[in-house]
């Protein structure tokens, strides 16, 4: 772990006291830098879930990933920081009802004085670490957080008009390595909602940047601005100048084949 280079690649500057000030911020320097993204996949490019590989990938080659490779990366460098870490295996909450298997999603374990949920790697989500705790509503922006217990499960729950479930988890410790079959099926598994459809989403100091498939869609605020990219050059610019990804010839050819 190159402590860092990894801070340079989140434009984190502050400090590196081991509080929940400097948690919350590198959280938040974490999201507005790194997007969540699928792109490996539908580039043909298998995802490894090894700490050297995500290195390469997210700080030196600066790119995103999803669950397994952001909260992955991003536990080890709270761990090299001195931050008690634990990875967690969480199950998305489904539309239909119910949630999803264990090892679905990775998220994060912080504790300090309490246990803070933090986690990088779900999109459009909070931008601060979360406390874990059933005692009180937390607010961030136009949204309320909060956790129900459900025998041995934790379920994240987020309000705008309503109260969803996001995912649920306990708070049992698991290795990197445990999420390795489940990382599998969802970068080959046509049932996984991975492999179906491709997505780029950044947070912004104002809102999100999204790009779905070949629609590019803005907020900012309560604005949304929608459109769509029209051919290949567009969509890979679209990805340097919003996201900053740039991507080789071949994975470029790859990525946008089915697509445009």
């Amino acid at each position: 772990m190159d402590i860092q280079k990894y801070l340079d690649r989140i434009n984190y500057h502050g400090s590196l006291e081991r509080t929940l000030d400097t948690l919350q911020a590198l959280h938040e320097a974490h999201l507005l830098a790194v997007p969540f993204e699928n792109l490996s996949i539908h580039c043909g490019r298998e995802i490894h879930l090894d700490e050297a590989a995500l290195f390469t990938k997210i700080v030196e080659n600066r790119r995103g990933g999803f669950c397994y490779e952001l909260n992955g990366l991003f536990g080890a460098l709270l761990a090299a920081l001195g931050y008690q870490v634990s990875l967690l295996s969480a199950g998305v909450a489904r539309s239909a009802g119910g949630f999803g298997p264990a090892f679905d999603h990775l998220a994060l374990l912080v504790h300090l004085t309490e246990d803070w949920l933090v986690d990088v790697g779900f999109g459009d989500s909070f931008l601060r670490p979360v406390q874990i705790t059933e005692a009180f509503e937390q607010i961030q922006g136009e949204r309320a957080y909060r956790f129900e217990r459900s025998g041995d499960y934790w379920v994240l729950q987020y309000r705008e008009d309503t109260w969803q479930s996001s995912y649920r988890f306990t708070l049992h410790p698991y290795e990197l390595a445990d999420f390795v079959e489940r990382c599998h099926f969802h970068q080959s598994s046509p049932e996984s909602h991975f492999t179906q459809k491709q997505v780029c989403t950044l947070a912004t100091s104002s809102g999100r940047v999204t790009l779905s498939e070949q629609r590019l869609i803005v907020t900012t605020g309560e604005e949304r601005q929608e459109r769509l990219l029209k051919n290949r050059d567009e969509y890979l610019a679209t990805l340097a100048e919003q996201f900053g990804i740039f991507l080789s010839l071949e994975d470029g050819k790859n990525l946008t084949r089915n697509l445009l």
